[in-house]
């Protein structure tokens, strides 16, 4: 599985961005997917995450009510819907892909795509 992570950019504070993350490889779907985020000095840090077929989406504590995942699997591909962005939120955010006991723990994931930087200003 390959991944490739787009749709970042810089937004003001309050506003809103998708992140799309475009799979290859017929598996794709039978792994979860997360959006972990690494700001510079900082350890990686859970976003959210979906199961196989999007059923279930869960967040990592610092984005839960302001962050929608799903998932297309007839395209391939996971979204991230980031709204009432803070400046916190600013940061490189990566995609990845691997068994649903994955959770939250980056280590465990077997895919990864590059990031794609979000911008927040003030």
């Amino acid at each position: 599985v390959q991944l490739q992570a787009s749709g970042g950019g810089l937004v003001q504070t309050g506003g809103s961005l998708r992140l799309s993350c475009a799979a290859s490889g017929r598996t794709f779907s039978t792994y979860a997917t997360g959006w972990f985020r690494q700001a510079p000095g900082k350890e990686r840090e859970f976003v959210a995450g979906i199961t196989e077929s999007g059923s279930i989406p869960y967040y990592g504590d610092s984005v839960e009510g302001r962050f929608t995942i799903s998932r297309d699997n007839a395209k391939n591909t996971v979204y991230l819907q980031m709204n009432s962005l803070r400046l916190e939120d600013m940061a490189l955010y990566f995609c990845a892909s691997g068994p649903l006991s994955a959770g939250n723990n980056p280590r465990k994931y077997m895919y990864w795509g590059q990031g794609t930087q979000v911008t927040v200003s003030s």
